[in-house]
């Protein structure tokens, strides 16, 4: 089933349920008016979408186009939004253009921080920058929707509270950064509003390029309109989604409607080192800031700029059909009024 949000006006959007090759939309609101009512009440609720999503891939449901530009995040607003670090091949090449060690626990207990979820960007809305020295940074991901997870769940139960599936472009200012880890206290002004795909899908969407709890597609993120990465989402990762919910959940239930992220997707090169750009057949990054730590490595500086006003990004993600999967976040940088 593949669920999305309309801008309709209102804060939360309208719920619609959108056809398999993402042409068609039916209103969902006679079922659940939001997505987060609907996965408040999931188990009684979602049998009733699933039907209305087989009768659009039947042809018996009266549908209207479906316009991605007009979807907002699939949740605007969530009670939760944490983000993991799943891939340890981006944490190790930062780690090592600062000469650094990766702390051995990093491989065991995953980095998580707890992001701003009040309002999210809309997958097609531009990504507001303040000051261009604040080092605008995307970073393409793979996130999950939970229902009602209680304290303490172990992965494998965590596992089956993982309803939906998303992708994300976690918006970074890295300029930032380092000043607040600093402080001891996390990050905050760094973290400004994600943007997620315009579609939401549950896992059995995917068929077998769902397993062990890990998406199996590359995730493409095009740069000013130029494959900037196309990295294996199924590869390198140290932790899978289940993991990550496990570990937000060790010392609290999480409501329905938290977003659990994955991270920057990660990919080492073919020789266990460092990746080559997609313009040399490598996987390419997720992220501006991998590309300038390996142009540290090798070359002693970063010589790629940070994002500024103009600049655009796209992150998507096909089927081995090459059909769009989520949607397409399509977002420019503009200067914030």
């Amino acid at each position: 089933m593949k669920l999305a949000t309309l801008n309709d006006g209102t804060r939360d959007g309208k719920l619609v349920v959108v056809s398999k090759d993402l042409s068609r939309c039916i209103a969902a609101d006679n079922i659940a008016r939001t997505l987060q009512i609907a996965l408040d009440d999931w188990d009684r609720i979602s049998p009733r979408l699933e039907a209305l999503y087989a009768e659009i891939e039947n042809g018996s449901a009266a549908c209207q186009p479906f316009d991605e530009a007009q979807a907002l995040s699939p949740l605007p607003r969530a009670f939760q939004w944490a983000d993991g670090s799943a891939y340890i091949n981006h944490v190790e090449l930062v780690r090592q253009a600062r000469n650094a060690e990766v702390p051995e626990s990093f491989y065991s207990d995953p980095l998580m921080y707890q992001g701003g979820s009040d309002g999210f960007l809309a997958p097609h809305e531009d990504i507001p920058l303040g000051d261009p020295t604040w080092g605008c940074d995307m970073e393409g991901e793979v996130a999950c929707i939970t229902d009602d997870v209680p304290m303490g769940s172990s992965p494998a139960d965590a596992a089956d509270h993982i309803k939906l599936l998303m992708l994300v472009n976690d918006v970074s200012l890295r300029g930032l950064i380092p000043g607040e880890l600093a402080k001891g206290f996390g990050f905050f002004q760094s973290k400004p509003a994600s943007a997620f795909s315009p579609v939401a899908v549950t896992p059995d969407e995917l068929g077998d390029a769902w397993r062990d709890n890990v998406i199996h597609h590359p995730l493409m993120v095009d740069y000013n309109d130029e494959p900037f990465g196309r990295a294996e989402v199924g590869q390198d990762a140290t932790f899978n989604l289940a993991d990550l919910v496990a570990h937000a959940a060790k010392t609290r239930k999480l409501g329905a409607g938290t977003i659990i992220g994955s991270g920057t997707i990660s990919n080492k090169g073919e020789d266990g080192g460092p990746g080559k750009p997609v313009s040399e057949g490598g996987a390419g990054y997720s992220c501006i800031a991998e590309i300038r730590t390996i142009e540290t490595i090798y070359d002693g500086e970063a010589k790629t700029p940070f994002m500024t006003v103009g600049d655009k990004v796209r992150v998507s993600m096909n089927d081995a059909e090459g059909n769009s999967i989520f949607g397409t976040i399509d977002q420019t940088v503009v200067a914030a009024k």
